[in-house]
């Protein structure tokens, strides 16, 4: 997850919606940050679950590799989190802190959009890890769990 940049949520609320997003992980908990006013927020707040994947853009379709999850997303409110998400956020991305700290090189309209956006976090229930080199439709359930041996062994820890 570390090695990516963009995963790709589906949300719904009345009518389904998918949209790309620049995260930073922290274990399996993934932030990002967005407008609450976008259509994707407005569907977590009266929906919060979410599916995502993340994965690399592959010209062979038996090259595909990549993360499949569900989960819920929310608004991250505590102010502990929220440093840390952040802090991580602008590590990954360095290029944000000056969106937030120059609104003369970025313009005023960059500047009012980056302002309006908050941190929201994913906390999957179910990851999957999507293998087409190994064969076609290969999936294998991931756990954070090393311990868990209740499925006969065929789910990893990730």
């Amino acid at each position: 997850m570390r090695e990516h940049n963009t995963l790709t949520i589906a949300t719904t609320s009345s009518l389904p919606w998918a949209t790309a997003l620049f995260y930073v992980n922290d274990g399996i908990v993934l932030y990002f940050l967005s407008d609450p006013k976008t259509r994707h927020c407005q569907n977590l707040s009266a929906n919060p679950t979410v599916a995502a994947t993340i994965n690399e853009d592959y010209r062979d379709w038996r090259a595909i590799k990549g993360i499949q999850l569900e989960g819920t997303a929310h608004l991250v409110t505590g102010r502990l989190e929220r440093a840390k998400a952040t802090a991580l956020y602008l590590r990954k991305y360095p290029f944000v802190s000056e969106l937030f700290s120059s609104p003369g090189k970025v313009g005023k309209a960059v500047f009012s959009k980056v302002s309006a956006t908050t941190l929201y976090k994913i906390v999957p229930s179910r990851i999957f890890f999507i293998d087409n080199e190994k064969s076609f439709g290969q999936r294998e359930e991931l756990t954070t769990d090393y311990a868990d041996g209740a499925d006969g062994g065929r789910r990893r820890p990730i």
